[in-house]
């Protein structure tokens, strides 16, 4: 056990980005096992697209809950690798709508079959006695209630 383990809820975010950083590399890793040219960060852009077909940077961006110039970042990422394009909006010329290409929509079909494997294995590893997914949830909606700066602003008051 490391010092970040032994000091609990002060390095939650630490430990937060270290859980995410193995299943991303993992996650990378399952990928490339399959013969998939995938970056794990490209996923939930890809998953929005694929249900949601054609939407705005803004709503993408609200859709995976990233800011604007990450999302304007992730999305020059993916019209490079020709996965997603871009049109203007007929009716607000300012707008640009985005949509997965034909190689996006390949890919795509590629990958379901892997995602149903990853969706099993991610759902051993959550379900422990307290349930991961549920417990972020549920400082997901405690955080959008109350923010940790505010909460300590009216601590430290």
């Amino acid at each position: 056990m490391n010092i970040i383990d032994e000091i609990g809820i002060l390095a939650i975010s630490t430990r937060l980005q270290r859980l995410s950083e193995q299943l991303r590399k993992d996650g990378a890793l399952v990928y490339k096992s399959f013969d998939i040219d995938f970056e794990p960060k490209w996923f939930p852009v890809i998953y929005t697209l694929h249900i949601k077909e054609m939407l705005s940077v803004v709503e993408i961006a609200n859709e995976i809950g990233y800011s604007h110039p990450s999302t304007i970042s992730l999305l020059k990422e993916l019209e490079k690798q020709k996965i997603i394009s871009s049109k203007k909006d007929k009716l607000d010329e300012r707008k640009r709508l985005i949509v997965l290409t034909a190689k996006g929509k390949e890919l795509v079909l590629k990958m379901q079959p892997v995602w149903t494997i990853m969706k099993n294995a991610l759902n051993e590893i959550a379900d422990n006695q307290n349930n991961l997914l549920k417990a972020i949830e549920e400082a997901e909606q405690k955080l959008a209630t109350q923010g940790f700066f505010q909460r300590i602003s009216e601590l430290k008051s």
